[in-house]
């Protein structure tokens, strides 16, 4: 996006890297689940397959590394080459990106704004330490690989409306989005830990989204707005519908050849092509 020549390129770029991530990447992975699904039609066949696999071990996220012993020893060693690769790449990406969060847009915006960059680059290393230490411990809680993705899912969905709406709507500022994600990712440990683990996916997913949307827009009803300076750089910017902008929107007056988009047009469009991007994954199968 930010290499684009322009605006319309920058859409088109995003479009494609969203059809070509969601809708074509993930079939590599698919047909191995559904050939599994024949190889290993249940839990039993996997432990006939297997006998020496202690029973509570047993569980549905097992197919996959089971389905790689059918591969021959030199692309065996080379799925556990990529798979450490993988690993190693994910973890320090993130790591390096919560800690960037902690530093600049919590501990030099928040608590020490003249910290100097010595101090900055020591409070990176600290919370590179600590996120590693919380994520080791989160992930001895865990039981499978579909309980993280359930977490990583909550805590998605809790904050997506906010992600959205920030777009649309002036009076969401910075403490909308530390209160949208910290509440998000409370909840989404509470109840998949806590006494309703037990719930259904569906049950524990909208439960979050409602618990994370009132306390984000509480905060944000309880809060100061942005400055107007920087309020007014963003329209200027962005040009976003005016309908949630109206207290900055009036102030500044676009030619018609500059102002945004409609609103429902707009909206048409982004609903458009989430269905097509989703649509396609469906479709090629």
């Amino acid at each position: 996006m930010l290499a684009a020549r322009d605006e319309s390129h920058a859409v088109g770029a995003t479009f494609l890297f969203n059809i070509a991530h969601y809708a074509l990447r993930p079939w590599p992975w698919l047909l191995i689940a559904l050939a599994s699904l024949i190889v290993f039609p249940d839990l039993a066949a996997i432990q006939r397959a297997f006998p020496a696999l202690e029973p509570g071990i047993i569980d549905d996220d097992l197919a996959f590394p089971a389905m790689l012993t059918f591969l021959p020893s030199g692309l065996l060693g080379l799925v556990v080459a990529s798979l450490i690769a993988a690993y190693m790449s994910t973890i320090s990406t993130h790591l390096n990106w919560g800690s960037s969060y902690i530093v600049h847009d919590f501990y030099k915006r928040f608590i020490k704004p003249d910290a100097s960059q010595g101090e900055l680059v020591r409070v990176g290393r600290m919370s590179t330490v600590l996120l590693m230490a919380v994520a080791a411990l989160l992930a001895l809680e865990l039981d499978s690989a579909l309980q993280a993705f359930h977490i990583i899912l909550q805590i998605g969905a809790g904050t997506g409306l906010l992600f959205i709406l920030r777009w649309f709507w002036w009076r969401i500022n910075a403490y909308s989005e530390i209160a949208a994600m910290v509440i998000s990712f409370a909840v989404a440990l509470y109840l998949e830990f806590g006494p309703w683990q037990n719930w259904p996916a569906h049950h524990k997913l909208l439960t979050g989204v409602g618990i994370t949307t009132l306390g984000w827009l509480l905060v944000t009803a309880l809060t100061r707005p942005a400055d107007r300076a920087t309020l007014e750089r963003f329209y200027r910017l962005i040009r976003p519908h005016s309908y949630g902008w109206k207290p900055i929107a009036h102030k500044i007056a676009f030619p018609a050849e500059a102002r945004g988009q409609a609103l429902a047009p707009g909206l048409a469009v982004m609903l458009a092509g989430t269905f097509a991007v989703w649509g396609a994954v469906v479709s090629t199968g």
